[in-house]
């Protein structure tokens, strides 16, 4: 049993998603909610920790809102890196931020203050990483991007405890929207 789970992944420039209207997000957002409702069937996951932001985050989070009428003991927690840090993003991703962060469950600040040092950002890695039993990450090794800070962290801890780490990969991704894509075409 893993209590608290965190996710993470790409930030939407990362993997071609420049707004909410691409043709693959929804698919990519189900397949999230997806692989967490499964995860909570498998591991009875109390508990979602993000640190909202955007992308795979934000999304992740907006999955686990949605989910809390099939599971009213799931609870999302947002740990956010720094004060004010929503103030960086654009308008859409702003309104998702704060819809997320009203909705959580629990909510805080890792660092108590402005963003002032990218070791902010490390420590809201370790921070989540040491919060947390297990992980799920989208990622694919042939394309780095930030989800590589936080795995840092994660397979630190995985060699020295049980912590599993499991991947959402773009290969995930595509098979869903095949899946979908064939469902369609038989109805």
């Amino acid at each position: 049993m893993y209590d608290v789970l965190a996710v993470t992944g790409y930030k939407p420039h990362e993997i071609g998603i420049f707004n909410e209207k691409h043709d693959q997000l929804p698919y990519l957002k189900k397949a999230l909610a997806k692989k967490i409702a499964g995860l909570k069937e498998e591991y009875d996951i109390k508990w979602v920790i993000t640190s909202g932001q955007p992308g795979v985050e934000l999304w992740a989070a907006e999955a686990v809102i949605d989910m809390k009428s099939m599971y009213p003991d799931l609870r999302l927690a947002t740990l956010a890196p720094f004060h004010e840090q929503e103030d960086r993003f654009p308008e859409a991703v702003k309104a998702l931020y704060d819809t997320v962060w009203e909705k959580s469950d629990y909510r805080d600040y890792i660092t108590k203050r402005p963003y002032d040092s990218p070791a902010q950002l490390r420590l809201k890695n370790d921070f989540i990483v040491q919060k947390s039993h297990a992980s799920l990450v989208l990622y694919d090794e042939e394309t780095e991007g930030t989800p590589k800070f936080f795995l840092s962290y994660a397979l630190k801890k995985q060699q020295q405890e049980d912590y599993p780490i499991i991947y959402l990969t773009p290969d995930d991704i595509e098979e869903m929207i095949r899946e979908e894509l064939d469902d369609r075409s038989w109805n």
